[in-house]
């Protein structure tokens, strides 16, 4: 448990050290609580922007200006198709639809917002999570997940696409 409490830390910390200046690690954090006054899980993804732009690029040869001025106006349609692409999650073992909220930008972060449906008890959750992984071979996304003050994380890299957590 302090080892995860530790690693969470680096990671937090490192993003803050790396939106300094231009970054040579590629990471992702997504946070994962739910909410069952809702009936929901919330999902946030955190990406810098420069990495997600040369991703949907590679992918759909558009060049998208997240979060400037220049941002074209189907670039949310865009970021929805990729992250439905490449993020899965099941609860319980069923694949549950991820509903696309909205984005806002934090100096070079780009913060997306997803909810998925959760009805009842959470016992196990599976993740797919290969967002960035075809343009960028060390992208680690890190996954923490909170559901019922159980907090527990996951880390998906090229090797490992996929984990699962059981509550």
């Amino acid at each position: 448990m302090k080892k995860k409490f530790i690693y969470a830390l680096l990671v937090v910390i490192f993003l803050g050290l790396t939106a300094m200046g231009a970054h040579k690690y590629y990471v992702g954090v997504f946070q994962m609580e739910h909410v069952p006054q809702k009936k929901v899980v919330r999902l946030t993804a955190r990406v810098f922007i420069d990495d997600m732009e040369t991703a949907l690029y590679k992918k759909y040869k558009k060049k998208l200006y997240l979060g400037d001025g220049r941002e074209l106006p189907d670039a949310a349609e865009y970021l929805k198709k990729y992250f439905a692409e490449n993020v899965e999650v099941k609860l319980n073992s069923k694949l549950k639809a991820i509903k696309y909220l909205g984005k806002e930008v934090e100096d070079d972060i780009l913060v997306c917002y997803y909810t998925i449906p959760a009805e009842g008890i959470i016992a196990k959750i599976e993740v797919k999570n290969t967002l960035l992984l075809d343009s960028f071979l060390d992208q680690q996304n890190y996954i923490h997940v909170k559901i019922n003050s159980n907090k527990k994380s996951l880390l998906l890299t090229n090797d490992e696409q996929r984990g699962t957590l059981e509550f």
